[in-house]
């Protein structure tokens, strides 16, 4: 299999991390900003670090963070091509309703504050293969813990 970085995109509790769990775990690293502790300074910084030990040994990964702007994403992309891997998109078009919604079934650290899913949905930028994408997806959670994935 072709290096890979996938890059996860959405609202919180859109499903990307249950996305991530059903059909990437097995294949390609998780790094995820969520598994740090709270609070610990230069996440980005260590997402970085995180990315390029993953693809320095051959590792492929999904970055499973919001990654709401272009900006957001730019810097996993252009890690990823440093290093020669494929950059694959998953957007998650979840509504502030719907991600509310999944959001009140967490509990503990999982859940998060409503005002960060409306934060989130105001810096949320459709990706596109501008950003380098060489493959792009639009997944909508279904019941049952289901997804839709089409192409964008």
């Amino acid at each position: 299999m072709a290096l890979e970085c996938v890059i996860l995109v959405g609202l919180p509790a859109s499903g990307k991390t249950t996305f991530y769990r059903q059909r990437l775990a097995a294949t390609h690293r998780h790094v995820s900003k969520d598994n740090w502790p709270k609070g610990s300074s230069s996440k980005e910084l260590r997402q970085a670090r995180e990315l390029r030990a993953a693809l320095s040994a051959g590792e492929s990964v999904c970055v499973d963070n919001t990654n709401p702007s272009v900006e957001d994403r730019a810097s996993v992309v252009l890690i990823a091509r440093e290093y020669g891997a494929r950059v694959i998109g998953y957007y998650f078009s979840a509504t502030t309703r719907e991600a509310i919604g999944r959001n009140r079934g967490r509990e503990g650290r999982a859940r998060v504050p409503d005002v960060a899913i409306f934060t989130k949905a105001k810096r949320m930028a459709l990706p596109t293969r501008a950003e380098g994408f060489d493959e792009l997806y639009r997944v909508r959670a279904l019941d049952g813990g289901q997804f839709e994935t089409d192409p964008m």
